[in-house]
């Protein structure tokens, strides 16, 4: 029987010096790779792949065939996407750019009246800086016209803050566009409006199991972005009113469940531990103290891995896929996924290049039974998901010659 090279480093103590001298010379031995700002520095060989021409087939675990389109190219790093009762999709750009799609044409100037913003750095780097994110309709978008951005507001120097702003659409531009929620925290942020009418705002960033910091919460706000007289921490000295979870690392997806109206929430662990997770007001999620992944350097990021003592995710990735847009869905035209969550993935396993889209399978207890890994041969970055109303799904690729996608059945 083959002995494992720590029980054989165990021998008593002239045999291990003289074993392990020669399995040093002879056996295995792990690489030295560079890092930089305590990550080790990522391979390049997968990355930077470009999109097919033509439409991709493929089979799927369920035996619903699918096809993937490329709706519109000429995007630069696109983040989110929103459909307009007209049939226009907005696209949010991180470079600071509202973009329209109309009848599958990208209008080649970028939506006027939107606030000026800050981006910079790669996006998928530490440190990247995102000028335009999330972008959401009002329930009543037909009757007050008001469209949602969250942004990285630019402050004098190299200062920038995350703010929510609120405007309205005039059919071309945005007009009466205006702050109404600057958070004290956090650089990132997706947005939804819950069954409540209530609009929901994530936050990432130092503080998270701080209640007197916005950073690494979930926020509960009315429509012009006031403070709910039922949050939960309202009037707690020491609370900010606004929060309604916390102890979350990095909330990257953000999506109300069709029938319950649980609000859910993806997001980035470290190295692995990436998580979804039903949001709760009070509850804490536990970062930094808990967590199932792995700092960058490679130790566990809690004593141990787990979520002991604190409210535990639905479902988990180790490794990590780096999950972004997060979506329930509920139309006709994919009967085979109807009820099935999909998120997209950045990249798995900390390698560039290996973006792809997940769909999770649950009970009715929403407990996972089993997921599927799709569309992992494009190798594209997806940073967005969302249901169209022709009920097929819709995906953002997070690169400087991105684009949206569309999954439809095969024909």
């Amino acid at each position: 029987m083959r002995i494992p090279y720590p029980l054989k480093c165990m021998r008593p103590w002239i045999t291990t010096l003289v074993f392990c001298a020669i399995y040093s010379q002879t056996g295995l031995t792990q690489q030295s790779v560079p890092f930089e700002n305590g990550r080790p520095v990522a391979p390049q060989g997968l990355a930077k792949q470009p999109l097919p021409e033509k439409p991709v087939e493929y089979a799927t675990a369920e035996g619903q065939d699918i096809r993937v389109v490329v709706v519109a190219t000429g995007l630069v790093y696109p983040y989110s996407l929103a459909f307009l009762p007209s049939g226009e999709i907005l696209v949010t750009e991180r470079t600071g750019r509202l973009r329209t799609i109309r009848n599958g044409i990208l209008d080649p100037e970028p939506v006027a009246g939107g606030p000026a913003s800050v981006y910079r750095g790669v996006s998928g780097v530490p440190g990247a800086v995102h000028g335009y994110m999330d972008i959401a309709l009002h329930p009543n978008f037909d009757e007050n016209r008001f469209i949602y951005l969250t942004y990285a507001k630019p402050l004098t120097g190299d200062d920038y803050r995350l703010a929510l702003a609120r405007g309205r659409w005039d059919g071309a531009a945005l007009t009466d566009m205006s702050d109404i929620f600057i958070p004290e925290g956090g650089i990132r942020s997706r947005i939804a409006f819950g069954h409540d009418g209530m609009l929901y705002m994530t936050t990432n960033g130092n503080g998270a199991q701080d209640l007197n910091s916005h950073a690494g919460k979930v926020l509960r706000l009315r429509d012009d972005g006031s403070v709910p007289n039922d949050n939960p921490f309202v009037g707690r000295e020491g609370h900010r009113p606004e929060v309604y979870s916390y102890g979350h690392r990095a909330p990257l997806g953000l999506a109300v469940h069709p029938e319950t109206g649980s609000l859910w929430l993806a997001e980035n662990g470290p190295n692995g531990g990436d998580e979804i997770n039903i949001i709760r007001p009070t509850a804490n999620y536990g970062w930094p103290i808990v967590s199932y992944g792995r700092t960058y350097p490679g130790p566990w990021q809690g004593d141990y891995p787990g979520h002991s003592g604190f409210e535990p995710p639905v479902v988990f990735w180790m490794p990590s896929i780096a999950v972004s847009g997060l979506a329930f869905y509920t139309g006709e035209a994919l009967p085979k996924w109807k009820g099935d969550v999909f998120v997209g993935g950045l990249k798995t396993g900390q390698i560039p290049g290996t973006g792809h889209v997940e769909r999770i399978l649950f009970n009715e207890d929403m407990e996972e039974l089993r997921r599927e890994s799709l569309l992992v041969d494009l190798q594209q970055r997806i940073r967005d998901i969302r249901q169209g109303p022709d009920g097929l799904l819709y995906l953002t690729t997070d690169h400087e010659a991105g684009a949206v996608l569309r999954i439809e059945p095969a024909q």
